[in-house]
């Protein structure tokens, strides 16, 4: 997989053209933060994966790591502050309105952009979920900022900028961008593609608390009620801790019972690669890779699938994938950790048949525990 470097700048030409001083009004811009995405009372755990990475990011620019929590009055705001700290921030920035019980972008937005002026952050992350891509299209825009979404990797550059990296190109490249001359500099980043930080015991520390200055009245979009998809039946891959994949090399519809029996046999989830959504054979939820779902499960069985750079990116962050391909050239035994050179038709049956031998006499709930 290729590299390119892009820059968030008016400028034309490479960065050693580009590359200016940071305006002086920009200057004074310091710290890390990340925005703690709390709705309906929970904190997305896309927030903690954040909150660890933005660690590594403070640490290195010699800066404090700030969570901001925008939030209704009450014990779920404040149990997010305290995970917030829980999760090795510094400090967090507090705003507490009745009217952000339910998220909607004006209240949002004007909350964190006023945060955002006031307190001068370098570096602003956000989850690239549905809430997460909405606020921080909203944001950058009011702040005239860069913003890079759907990030694979965050780091900082030798003079101290946001390196932030994300594939591009149909996922034939990946592409390293730079917001030189504007503050903050923002990037969103997809739930599981960071790894989840340890969880400590760490007191609540200093909370700044600011208010929203802004009314019901003012607010264009009303919340009229509230429906709950905890009951449906949409995948949630990028938390399952086994998933099993299948590709073309299935060669029919019918074949994908055999991707469900093997994961109902392993406690796991199942699920494919592109193709497959395109041919309407599962849905959209189910797709994993670069314009699907990012996971990181313990465990990883893919069968027929190719192992295309698309793939690969939504994949690479499992602990052990396994791969089965007709194909010994297939580009998924570059980073497979086990390669099963088979036609998976036949292979599956067999591989559920010995779990299912292997565990009946233990009588797991799930093979990974």
């Amino acid at each position: 997989m290729g590299t390119r470097k892009s820059i968030a700048s008016p400028a034309a030409g490479g960065r050693a053209d580009t590359k200016k001083k940071l305006p002086e009004h920009f200057r004074d811009y310091r710290h890390v933060w990340v925005f703690m995405e709390l709705e309906r009372g929970q904190v997305h755990p896309v927030s903690f994966e954040l909150l660890g990475e933005g660690r590594r990011l403070a640490d290195q620019l010699g800066v404090q790591l700030a969570g901001v929590i925008l939030g209704p009055p009450g014990d779920s705001t404040q149990h997010a502050v305290s995970e917030a700290f829980a999760y090795d921030a510094d400090l967090v920035y507090l705003v507490e309105k009745p009217l952000l019980a339910d998220y909607r972008n004006e209240p949002f937005t004007k909350a964190l952009t006023d945060l955002v002026n006031k307190y001068k952050p370098e570096i602003l992350l956000l989850g690239a979920t549905t809430l997460g891509r909405d606020l921080a299209g909203s944001v950058a825009t009011t702040l005239l900022t860069g913003l890079t979404a759907d990030c694979t990797g965050l780091d900082v550059d030798a003079d101290g900028s946001l390196a932030a990296t994300r594939p591009t190109f149909g996922g034939s490249l990946l592409c390293t961008i730079y917001t030189l001359n504007c503050r903050p500099q923002m990037a969103t980043v997809r739930p599981r593609v960071m790894r989840m930080p340890q969880r400590s015991n760490k007191p609540i520390g200093r909370v700044i608390r600011h208010d929203l200055r802004m009314l019901e009245d003012e607010i264009v979009t009303k919340v009229v009620g509230f429906l709950s998809d905890g009951q449906s039946e949409n995948a949630n891959l990028a938390y399952a801790d086994v998933v099993v994949a299948g590709g073309l090399g299935l060669g029919a519809l019918e074949n994908l019972q055999l991707l469900k029996n093997l994961a109902q046999t392993i406690g796991g989830d199942y699920g494919c690669s592109r193709p497959l959504v395109q041919k309407g054979w599962l849905a959209a939820d189910r797709q994993i890779g670069q314009t699907g779902k990012t996971i990181r499960p313990r465990l990883y069985i893919a069968a027929g699938i190719s192992g295309a750079v698309q793939h690969r990116v939504g994949v690479e962050g499992a602990d052990l994938i396994v791969a089965i391909n007709t194909d010994p050239n297939a580009p998924i035994f570059d980073f497979a950790n086990v390669g099963v050179v088979a036609d998976a038709i036949s292979f599956l049956p067999a591989l559920t048949d010995v779990f299912i031998k292997r565990l009946a006499p233990r009588n797991p709930m799930r093979l990974v525990n």
